[in-house]
Protein backbone atom coordinates (compact mmCIF):
# COMPACT_ATOMS: atom_id res chain seq x y z
CA UNK A 1 0.00 0.00 0.00
CA UNK A 2 1.36 3.41 -0.85
CA UNK A 3 0.29 6.27 1.48
CA UNK A 4 -0.23 9.96 0.25
CA UNK A 5 1.63 12.83 2.09
CA UNK A 6 2.65 16.69 1.29
CA UNK A 7 5.47 18.39 2.56
CA UNK A 8 5.01 21.09 5.55
CA UNK A 9 7.14 23.77 5.38
CA UNK A 10 7.37 26.13 8.52
CA UNK A 11 6.99 29.59 7.66
CA UNK A 12 6.89 33.22 9.26
CA UNK A 13 4.28 34.22 6.63
CA UNK A 14 2.73 31.15 4.43
CA UNK A 15 0.78 33.27 1.90
CA UNK A 16 3.99 34.87 1.01
CA UNK A 17 6.04 31.67 0.75
CA UNK A 18 2.92 30.09 -1.09
CA UNK A 19 3.25 33.01 -3.52
CA UNK A 20 6.64 32.52 -4.21
CA UNK A 21 6.83 28.35 -4.46
CA UNK A 22 3.46 28.58 -6.83
CA UNK A 23 5.14 30.83 -9.23
CA UNK A 24 8.72 29.00 -8.94
CA UNK A 25 7.14 25.75 -9.74
CA UNK A 26 4.23 26.73 -11.60
CA UNK A 27 1.73 25.12 -9.18
CA UNK A 28 -1.44 26.40 -8.25
CA UNK A 29 -2.67 28.20 -4.86
CA UNK A 30 -5.14 26.21 -3.33
CA UNK A 31 -8.33 27.48 -3.22
CA UNK A 32 -10.05 26.18 0.14
CA UNK A 33 -12.30 28.91 0.63
CA UNK A 34 -15.38 26.89 0.11
CA UNK A 35 -14.65 24.67 2.63
CA UNK A 36 -13.38 27.81 4.91
CA UNK A 37 -17.09 29.07 4.70
CA UNK A 38 -18.47 26.15 5.58
CA UNK A 39 -16.27 26.14 8.72
CA UNK A 40 -17.01 29.97 9.75
CA UNK A 41 -21.29 28.73 9.41
CA UNK A 42 -20.80 26.26 11.68
CA UNK A 43 -18.88 27.90 14.14
CA UNK A 44 -15.76 25.61 14.43
CA UNK A 45 -13.78 28.72 13.76
CA UNK A 46 -13.68 32.11 14.45
CA UNK A 47 -13.42 35.09 11.58
CA UNK A 48 -9.76 36.12 12.97
CA UNK A 49 -8.38 32.70 11.75
CA UNK A 50 -9.19 33.96 8.32
CA UNK A 51 -7.48 36.39 6.06
CA UNK A 52 -7.94 37.48 2.18
CA UNK A 53 -5.60 36.11 0.08
CA UNK A 54 -5.93 36.87 -4.14
CA UNK A 55 -9.35 37.59 -3.73
CA UNK A 56 -11.18 34.93 -1.72
CA UNK A 57 -11.20 34.01 2.00
CA UNK A 58 -7.92 31.89 2.81
CA UNK A 59 -6.72 30.21 6.46
CA UNK A 60 -4.31 32.84 8.34
CA UNK A 61 -2.24 30.48 9.28
CA UNK A 62 -1.95 28.05 6.52
CA UNK A 63 -1.11 28.30 2.89
CA UNK A 64 -0.74 25.60 0.52
CA UNK A 65 0.27 24.97 -3.58
CA UNK A 66 -0.17 22.02 -5.49
CA UNK A 67 0.56 20.83 -8.81
CA UNK A 68 -2.07 21.85 -11.76
CA UNK A 69 -2.17 18.13 -13.06
CA UNK A 70 -3.05 16.52 -9.83
CA UNK A 71 -6.62 16.03 -8.60
CA UNK A 72 -7.61 17.98 -5.96
CA UNK A 73 -10.98 17.61 -3.74
CA UNK A 74 -13.44 19.79 -4.78
CA UNK A 75 -14.95 20.34 -1.72
CA UNK A 76 -12.11 21.60 0.07
CA UNK A 77 -9.85 22.53 -2.40
CA UNK A 78 -7.03 20.52 -0.87
CA UNK A 79 -4.67 18.87 -3.50
CA UNK A 80 -4.10 14.98 -3.36
CA UNK A 81 -1.17 14.54 -5.36
CA UNK A 82 2.10 16.92 -5.37
CA UNK A 83 1.59 19.48 -2.31
CA UNK A 84 3.37 21.77 -0.50
CA UNK A 85 1.44 23.32 2.74
CA UNK A 86 3.08 26.47 4.73
CA UNK A 87 2.29 26.97 8.20
CA UNK A 88 2.86 29.78 10.14
CA UNK A 89 5.09 29.20 13.03
CA UNK A 90 6.39 31.75 15.79
CA UNK A 91 9.84 31.40 15.58
CA UNK A 92 12.42 32.18 12.86
CA UNK A 93 14.49 30.08 10.92
CA UNK A 94 17.90 29.26 12.81
CA UNK A 95 19.39 26.38 11.32
CA UNK A 96 20.39 24.48 8.42
CA UNK A 97 17.36 22.74 6.67
CA UNK A 98 17.57 18.95 7.21
CA UNK A 99 14.89 18.46 4.11
CA UNK A 100 15.30 20.73 1.00
CA UNK A 101 13.67 20.50 -2.56
CA UNK A 102 15.78 20.12 -5.37
CA UNK A 103 14.58 21.71 -8.71
CA UNK A 104 15.21 20.25 -12.06
CA UNK A 105 15.51 22.12 -15.33
CA UNK A 106 15.73 21.30 -18.76
CA UNK A 107 19.60 20.93 -20.44
CA UNK A 108 21.07 24.24 -20.39
CA UNK A 109 18.70 26.20 -18.45
CA UNK A 110 19.80 26.46 -15.17
CA UNK A 111 21.16 29.98 -15.24
CA UNK A 112 18.11 31.58 -16.66
CA UNK A 113 15.86 29.26 -14.14
CA UNK A 114 18.35 30.54 -11.16
CA UNK A 115 18.04 34.17 -12.81
CA UNK A 116 13.75 33.79 -12.77
CA UNK A 117 14.11 32.36 -9.13
CA UNK A 118 16.24 35.28 -8.52
CA UNK A 119 13.77 37.73 -9.60
CA UNK A 120 10.70 36.22 -7.71
CA UNK A 121 12.86 37.18 -4.24
CA UNK A 122 15.14 33.80 -3.91
CA UNK A 123 18.93 34.48 -3.02
CA UNK A 124 21.42 32.90 -4.77
CA UNK A 125 24.04 31.50 -1.85
CA UNK A 126 26.81 29.29 -4.03
CA UNK A 127 27.48 26.49 -6.83
CA UNK A 128 28.26 23.18 -5.92
CA UNK A 129 30.77 21.48 -8.66
CA UNK A 130 31.87 18.36 -8.15
CA UNK A 131 32.94 15.02 -10.15
CA UNK A 132 29.52 14.07 -10.64
CA UNK A 133 27.69 17.55 -11.53
CA UNK A 134 26.99 20.36 -9.89
CA UNK A 135 23.60 22.16 -8.87
CA UNK A 136 23.32 25.80 -7.37
CA UNK A 137 22.25 26.58 -4.29
CA UNK A 138 19.30 29.29 -3.43
CA UNK A 139 17.28 30.37 -0.63
CA UNK A 140 13.82 30.75 -0.72
CA UNK A 141 12.34 34.20 0.56
CA UNK A 142 12.54 32.50 4.35
CA UNK A 143 16.01 31.37 3.73
CA UNK A 144 15.22 27.94 3.34
CA UNK A 145 17.56 26.55 1.08
CA UNK A 146 16.96 24.89 -2.41
CA UNK A 147 18.83 23.56 -4.58
CA UNK A 148 18.86 23.88 -8.50
CA UNK A 149 19.77 21.52 -11.15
Amino acid sequence: MTLHWKLVIDANDPHAQADFWAEALGYLIEDNSALIEEVLRSGAAPESATVESHGRRAWRDLAAVRHPDDPYEQKSGTGLGRRLLFQRVPEPKTVKNRLHLDVHTAPGQRDAEVARLARLGAGVLRTVEVPGGSWQILLDPESNEFCVH
